[in-house]
């Protein structure tokens, strides 16, 4: 170039000087791949905070069938009666302890209970306290007590319950019978008790046996007061 500048100076030749700036062309991958990075971004915001509106179904009442209501209205009713059946129970018992209804709710607590057993022992029959086939002698005192002494079993006289065991084998067991709610025996002087407190008993069953070392004493009574008008024939009880 310069020898053509230098040439054209001597041909007095004018030459004009043009400078030529060449753009270098961007590279259209990375515009598209920073395209891509905004709109990740965008779909990441859109994701978290969305703008939409949504539409929800409108949810109407179910109108309610006229016997459901009826009997719902009958349940509260029932439930407000027992509240006040319960209240006036309440109240009768502080205030009114002897009322016909306190009476009736105090029977229906007692349930079965069971009746008062009033039979006397003139409603019972005697049945020997020894086999009546063993040779055994009994004495009935002027008091009414009935004793022996013999090596034997021992029956009750009359069918009933074990109210009480006490004593040893030493001194002898004393039992007692309870055979109505007036009417018990109680028997001494034994050796051996077959049956514990509490146990039912009847007449043809041992009750005890007693080895002859101690006399067996027998005595019967009504609402606790000892009675004396038993005896003995033949080896048989009977009333007088």
């Amino acid at each position: 170039m310069n020898e053509e500048l230098s040439y054209a100076e001597m041909l007095e030749i004018p030459v004009e000087t043009v400078t030529v700036n060449r753009k270098e062309k961007k590279r259209r991958a990375k515009e598209d791949l920073a395209e891509q990075v905004v709109e990740t971004v965008n779909d990441r915001v859109e994701s978290d905070d969305p703008a939409y509106a949504q539409s929800l179904p409108i949810e109407r009442e179910v109108p309610q069938d006229k016997r459901t209501k009826t009997a719902r209205r009958i349940l509260w009713a029932e439930f407000a009666a027992v509240c006040g059946l319960c209240a006036t129970i309440f109240l009768t018992n502080i205030f009114m302890t002897d009322s016909a209804i306190n009476t009736f709710v105090r029977g229906l607590w007692s349930g079965n209970a069971e009746t008062a057993d009033t039979r006397t022992y003139e409603d019972f029959t005697l049945s020997p306290v020894v086999n009546e086939y063993s040779d055994v002698e009994l004495a009935v005192s002027d008091t009414g007590v009935l004793s022996f002494t013999a090596a034997c079993s021992v029956y009750a006289p009359c069918a009933g319950e074990v109210a009480a065991v006490n004593g040893d084998a030493e001194n002898g067991y004393t039992i007692e019978l309870k055979h109505s709610d007036n009417f018990s025996t109680v028997m001494s002087g034994l050796t051996h008790v077959y049956f514990a407190e509490g146990d039912s008993v009847l007449t043809n069953v041992p009750l005890a046996y007693t080895d002859g070392t101690h006399p067996v004493r027998v005595t019967f009574y009504e609402e606790g007061n000892l009675l004396d008008c038993v005896t003995v024939e033949g080896g048989t009880l009977a009333w007088s």
